[in-house]
């Protein structure tokens, strides 16, 4: 018989479960509702930015990704993007019916990175799928 793991609360890291692939497939995809920062590389994947504006002041990016809603705050320090969420806090890609990854193939290292990294590395907010 399969443990049942208890959801975990995305605010609270003592809920968070060890990590396992396996956890990927029956969750919710919370991790998909922690803030997602990018750099300009992520943004070239993401085919949000092209090579070539490499060039360009990355502060002129930023106001022009943020002007298109796919971009929620900038940091002119580290020149780390943060994209956008919805008002239920999910990356605005994340498919909201299916709870997948919309540019999976191209998502940001963050992503591609997680649980590695993150706020508890090894961990993640696992959240099972409501049937």
């Amino acid at each position: 018989m399969k443990q049942k793991i208890p959801a975990a609360n995305v605010d609270d890291l003592s809920t968070w479960v060890k990590y396992k692939s396996s956890l990927c497939q029956e969750c919710q995809g919370t991790c998909c509702s922690l803030p997602v920062e990018v750099r300009f590389s992520d943004l070239v994947r993401m085919g949000l930015a092209d090579a070539f504006e490499a060039d360009e002041p990355t502060k002129r990016i930023a106001k022009r990704l943020m002007k298109e809603g796919i971009v929620g705050h900038f940091n002119h320090k580290t020149e780390v993007f943060t994209l956008s969420r919805y008002s239920n806090d999910d990356c605005i890609y994340l498919n909201q019916k299916t709870r997948l990854c919309d540019i999976y193939t191209n998502r940001p290292d963050t992503c591609r990175n997680h649980p590695r990294i993150g706020p508890k590395p090894g961990f993640c907010a696992y959240k099972p799928k409501q049937y």
